[in-house]
């Protein structure tokens, strides 16, 4: 397997598929009291749910973003595009790996090169977006290092929180 720079002029616009299923997800708990505000995430088994959307590469509201691939001859497996932020953070705005070439450790290579490409641009960690019903994702991301960073209950829709899809941010520092 190799990893590679895929060029803008030959991808932009390339469509991702996220597909994955789940049999957990994180219920959102939050709590007012006096001073204190508080929240929690408790993984929660549930019967097995199917989430798939898609995404594409080099949307122009992302700032000098930049998209790798990893390859296995010319089958492309796995993608990740990062751009940075203006709080010298790197932002991965797109993570795939194919269906069936999981848990091989191309989400490994990824992580690696983002971290890689975050110091060598002198930033001071890494960032992401998942939700809060990507169990699978989200126990990845921790065994990356990566830790919640945040969240955003309405991003998605007013029923974020009963529909069990919280925007969750997850990152690092390099």
């Amino acid at each position: 397997m190799r990893m590679g720079e895929l060029p803008r002029e030959l991808y932009e616009g390339f469509e991702l598929v996220f597909s994955y299923d789940t049999s957990a997800y994180y219920e959102v708990r939050l709590r007012e009291s006096g001073h204190v505000l508080s929240a929690e995430f408790l993984r929660v088994p549930c019967k097995r749910m199917h989430r798939e959307f898609t995404g594409k590469l080099f949307e122009k509201h992302w700032q000098d973003p930049h998209a790798y691939g990893v390859w296995d001859g010319d089958d492309l497996l796995g993608v990740m595009e990062v751009t940075p932020e203006w709080n010298k953070r790197l932002r991965i705005t797109n993570l795939c790996v194919r269906e069936g070439f999981r848990r091989r450790g191309l989400g490994t290579m990824l992580m690696t090169r983002a971290r890689e490409l975050a110091r060598a641009q002198g930033l001071r960690g890494i960032i992401l977006e998942t939700q809060s019903c990507n169990a699978g994702a989200i126990a990845f991301y921790r065994s990356q290092g990566l830790t919640l960073q945040g969240f955003d209950a309405s991003c998605y829709t007013n029923q974020d929180i009963p529909n069990h899809e919280v925007r969750m941010e997850f990152g690092c520092f390099v």
